[in-house]
């Protein structure tokens, strides 16, 4: 297990809670442009909580289709990575290349044929993530269809996925857990959650 993300950050009291964990995750995620989410945060909001210094953790811009204007409002922002869902490798080739980001390529998966587009990306990809279909929702998906991917690439394994799972069982088909809703209580990120969690991937990785 490489390393865990927490998405869907969007107050600085959190933020600084994460950041600040004896045990900090390798990504935090902040929703960019998909305003159907709870989570999402506009561009002024960004500015004020990507101030804090990361330390050890990577900022990833969360982005859905991303248009210019969008690229163009937080392309000075503190992202290291950005993670694309629903475009093609010709639209992230150019993003990548124009925006000069290590790209998390984002497939949303119901079954094996959606898991197989991972090989179209390929040549732009830095980190693949697999997550459901939800987007806003957290939903799930059988995890099991990624176990037949074969690449160097990192994987992140995303979909309703909770902190009294057992995390053991997805450290054996990817290498980074990414986490939202299970952080939550009521909607809102709940920092006991997010100590357990964070615990336990350190726990995962004594293990190795």
């Amino acid at each position: 297990m490489k390393g865990c993300k927490i998405c869907g950050i969007s107050d600085l009291d959190t933020l600084n809670f994460i950041i600040n964990h004896q045990y900090p995750p390798q990504f935090i995620g902040f929703i960019c442009n998909y305003k159907k989410s709870s989570r999402y945060v506009e561009v002024e909001k960004l500015n004020e909580l990507l101030t804090l210094d990361k330390k050890k953790s990577n900022f990833v811009a969360v982005l859905v289709k991303p248009d210019k204007e969008i690229l163009e409002k937080i392309k000075n922002m503190p992202f290291d990575y950005y993670q694309i869902y629903d475009c093609t490798p010709e639209e992230i080739k150019k993003i990548k290349e124009k925006y000069n980001k290590k790209i998390i390529t984002a497939l949303t998966v119901i079954n094996e044929s959606d898991v197989q587009k991972y090989h179209l990306f390929s040549e732009v990809t830095d980190i693949y993530l697999f997550d459901s279909k939800g987007y806003e929702k957290s939903m799930t998906f059988d995890h099991e269809l990624i176990k037949k991917i074969k690449t160097n690439k990192p994987l992140m394994i995303a979909g309703d996925i909770q902190i009294k799972d057992n995390l053991e069982n997805y450290k054996k088909i990817a290498d980074i857990i990414d986490i939202s809703g299970g952080l939550e209580t009521s909607g809102i990120k709940d920092k006991s959650k997010i100590d357990i969690f964070l615990n336990k991937i350190k726990q995962l990785n004594n293990e190795t």
